[in-house]
């Protein structure tokens, strides 16, 4: 079994949830101080801080079946929300089971406050952010050797899912630390001041983390990644664009983060991906220890079938049918003659009893299935496991790569665009790509590229916004609009609707316009 950060039961006395984070109030009732849970443990205040990461990746502190919130705990937890929706309701990822507002994000259609998806996703943004501020709080007073850098961890947490609030939702309430608690329904912040906020949040968090720091912890790198992303979009954030800051956070992740390409692709994807130099901040999963059908088990487990495969081959014990990639994806290789193609990963899709076209997005054998998530060891020999063993890279090399060269393209500060293809032609070559020459870089190109490589990873929506290319019809992918050729959708759909119980619970929240 390969390291874990390990999930103490003390979160059952410092982190008594009470009811559903619809309200937005989810203080915790304290029943020791964090100076009488350090008597009893020392370690405490890092089980405490890996309750928050697993926030992301687990449904509750109990298994799969428990919930930190009210939703329920197989399709709430945050991880699960950010594959509904940033890969299904973009262009290479379609879902087909049809559960009450999934085919909405699946064809990006009907979009309304009532969502289930959309308030999951919301509900969990507000879990976490509370959370965080508490243990602010409780470490503002006591004694640590490294509560400088728990404080930057936390603070690299809080402002993860305030991206999330930001990129999906656009506005909300600011809650912090120094509002905690307040029993006043808090004002509505715009996406610029929640902007500026997670800003200034990272930038004093990079000073507080380490360099280096546990597998699955925040260290500077993985406070730049983030800090970086938030840059990239800056221009849909805010209406200012920001590439000469964006270029400036990547160089420091990609220069001093001491992370390398993985030699072979797959080994990113498997379930001792925790071996990988290449990852820079993973969602920690294991089929043990972290069992949730939140974490990559709902990607490795959703994208199998035993119609036309054999689960074991992916070292999953069950298959759900129902995540297939669409020809917006497969369709970048060799302009879809994956047979023929050089690219390892044209050669991470299941042909055999599949369609190349999706004419009906809810028939199994419509499209090919992802099989680039897998639960079997690369490097060693494992057993099929019911619940998956694979961390999920958030963050990794190839992503900064990549991030480099559109910088470079648009023209940022500090960038070359012969070292921008050195990167891209890495990224290619690893995978088997032929590589390209200068003049093939392209914004166009890029956001092929990106696809190619990240696909599945929790960025294809808000690439395609970046891009220009999500809403309005100079794009059209399968099921776009729910239409089979695809149709154009209006621009109100950059953003999700704010979730109805968020609404009813808030007087001060507004909806986002067109919904």
């Amino acid at each position: 079994m390969k390291k874990i950060i390990p999930i103490y039961l003390i979160l059952s006395l410092i982190f008594l949830i009470q009811g559903c984070t619809s309200d937005l109030d989810t203080e915790p009732q304290v029943e020791l101080t964090l100076d009488e849970l350090l008597d009893q443990d020392p370690d405490a205040v890092n089980g405490i801080l890996s309750r928050l990461y697993a926030s992301f990746a687990l449904s509750g502190p109990d298994g799969a079946g428990s919930s930190d919130i009210d939703d329920d705990a197989g399709e709430s937890p945050f991880l699960r929300g950010i594959v509904n929706l940033q890969d299904f309701t973009a262009d290479a990822m379609k879902n087909r089971w049809g559960d009450d507002g999934l085919d909405q994000l699946t064809t990006t259609s009907n979009w309304d406050e009532n969502n289930k998806f959309f308030r999951y996703l919301y509900n969990r943004i507000y879990y976490t952010i509370p959370q965080a501020n508490n243990l602010l709080l409780v470490l503002g007073a006591v004694d640590l050797d490294n509560k400088d850098q728990i404080e930057g961890e936390v603070r690299f947490i809080r402002a993860l899912a305030y991206y999330y609030l930001i990129d999906c939702f656009g506005k909300g309430v600011l809650a912090t630390e120094e509002n905690y608690g307040t029993s006043e329904p808090l004002p509505e912040v715009d996406r610029q001041e929640l902007f500026t906020y997670v800003e200034n949040e990272l930038l004093a968090a990079e000073a507080l983390l380490p360099d280096t720091n546990e597998y699955g912890r925040a260290n500077k790198s993985v406070g730049r990644m983030l800090l970086a992303k938030l840059y990239m979009n800056a221009g849909v954030y805010t209406g200012t664009e920001r590439f000469d800051d964006a270029a400036t956070y990547i160089i420091k992740v990609i220069d001093e983060g001491g992370y390398s390409l993985d030699a072979d692709f797959v080994g990113l994807f498997s379930g001792d991906n925790n071996l990988s130099n290449e990852i820079i901040f993973p969602l920690l999963a294991d089929s043990q220890t972290s069992q949730s059908y939140g974490n990559t088990t709902y990607i490795v487990n959703g994208s199998l079938g035993t119609e036309t495969m054999v689960l074991s081959d992916y070292g999953a014990e069950d298959g759900w049918s129902g995540h297939r990639a669409t020809k917006a994806w497969y369709g970048l290789f060799n302009n879809g003659d994956l047979a023929n193609s050089t690219d390892d990963r044209a050669a991470l899709f299941w042909t055999e009893g599949h369609s190349y076209e999706m004419t009906d997005y809810k028939k199994w054998t419509d499209g090919y299935p992802s099989i680039k998530f897998r639960n079997t060891y690369f490097h060693s020999a494992s057993s099929p496991t019911y619940f998956s063993s694979t961390d999920f890279p958030l963050f990794r090399l190839a992503d900064a790569y990549l991030m480099y060269a559109e910088c470079a393209v648009r023209g940022a500060a500090g960038t070359t665009l012969s070292t921008a293809l050195g990167y891209v032609n890495a990224v290619r070559t690893r995978s088997g790509a032929v590589s390209v020459a200068q003049s093939d870089l392209t914004l166009d190109f890029i956001m092929d590229e990106r696809g190619r490589e990240l696909n599945l990873e929790g960025h294809r929506r808000s690439d395609l916004i970046r891009f220009g290319k999500f809403t309005g019809s100079s794009y059209l992918w399968p099921w776009k609009g729910n239409t089979l050729n695809g149709t154009s959708i209006p621009d109100t759909y950059k953003l999700f609707p704010i979730p109805l119980t968020a609404l009813e619970a808030n007087e001060n929240l507004t909806q986002n316009p067109g919904f």
